[in-house]
């Protein structure tokens, strides 16, 4: 049987440089240079340029009159997601319009917070924005909200809540009601969230309708849908969905709510309560648990953590407190 003529290798061909270019102003241009130096870029010189840099795969060259002109080899994403937003401003916003207009129309977004912390509760929240709020929102900066201080989340909530003719509602149940919900048989975390979802949605659309609304996911599972009963909404999910600035602005708003509701819990507790679930936050627990005791350790944390066992367990507390043990991690396979 004859063999088969071995097909040559055709290299494939070089990306393509894009090439992005904005306005700037002189501030603008002024975060920017110290950007890129506190990126340790490479300086190169341009004729009539105000500064140049050459960093991973990227161009970036800021002229006096304030041009911006970015070249990379990826895709415009990339280049521009490198940059940080505060500093394109409404060169971002341009951005974004002409590649995502539906980011712009009258819609909702919707993002929650608190989910993967031990202390402090999870809440949602909805917004609902039409083109000049997002207009407004886009020019503060606002964008997802864990890549913001506590201290600028708390003056964003306010600028968002203050802009007139957007809506923003949340929801969400204190720790006690909390923990007695996740202590149910077959209780499940994704699926009271959806029940939150749903519950700041249909709040939102009584003090604004709009056609259709953006869930950043947190499930495969519609499970805000079977809650919402409008059909004349379209809600759309995806992952990532904070590059839309209504989400974006959801998340703030969700976010500025935990971090309200940690303040009252660290001031009872007399300290900086962390976020998260690492060591640092079990030794917290622990410290709770003595302080004042198991039955007020529902008060500050989400009780079907693993986390929150292993507090337990160590504080030799799990007589007065018995949760239930949690499954063995599963090892990943190499």
């Amino acid at each position: 049987m004859p063999k088969k003529k071995k097909k040559p290798d055709i290299p494939e061909e070089p990306k393509k440089k894009t090439i992005y270019t904005a306005k700037l102003t002189e501030d603008q241009l002024e975060k920017l240079e110290g950007i890129c130096e506190m990126k340790m870029w490479d300086p190169y010189d341009v004729e009539y340029a105000r500064f140049a840099f050459k960093g991973n795969k990227v161009n970036i060259v800021g002229y006096k009159s304030g041009k911006l002109v970015v070249q990379g080899k990826e895709t415009e994403d990339f280049v521009i997601n490198i940059l940080e937003p505060e500093v394109l401003g409404e060169a971002r916003f341009g951005y974004d319009e002409i590649y995502h207009p539906e980011w712009f129309e009258l819609h909702a977004g919707m993002d929650e917070s608190g989910k993967g912390d031990l202390f402090g509760p999870v809440i949602t929240a909805c917004v609902v924005a039409d083109k000049p709020q997002i207009d407004e929102w886009v020019k503060h900066g606002i964008r997802d909200s864990k890549k913001i201080t506590d201290s600028r989340i708390l003056k964003l909530d306010k600028v968002i809540r203050e802009t007139k003719g957007a809506v923003a509602e949340s929801c969400f149940c204190g720790m006690a009601k909390y923990n007695e919900l996740m202590s149910r048989p077959r209780a499940n975390l994704n699926s009271l969230i959806g029940w939150q979802h749903a519950k700041s949605l249909e709040a939102a659309l009584r003090k604004k309708r709009a056609p259709w609304g953006m869930l950043d996911q947190f499930s495969k599972q519609d499970l805000v849908g079977r809650h919402f009963k409008d059909s004349n909404f379209e809600l759309r999910m995806q992952t990532k969905a904070e590059e839309d600035p209504v989400v974006a602005a959801a998340s703030v708003v969700a976010r500025a709510e935990y971090v309200r509701y940690m303040a009252k819990l660290s001031k009872r507790f007399g300290d900086t309560l962390l976020k998260g679930a690492s060591a640092q936050v079990k030794k917290q627990a622990i410290e709770i648990l003595k302080k004042f005791g198991a039955d007020s350790f529902k008060d500050f944390a989400k009780l079907h953590f693993r986390t929150a066992y292993e507090a337990v367990e160590e504080a030799g507390m799990l007589d007065v407190l018995p949760l239930a043990k949690p499954k063995e991690k599963t090892a990943w396979k190499k």
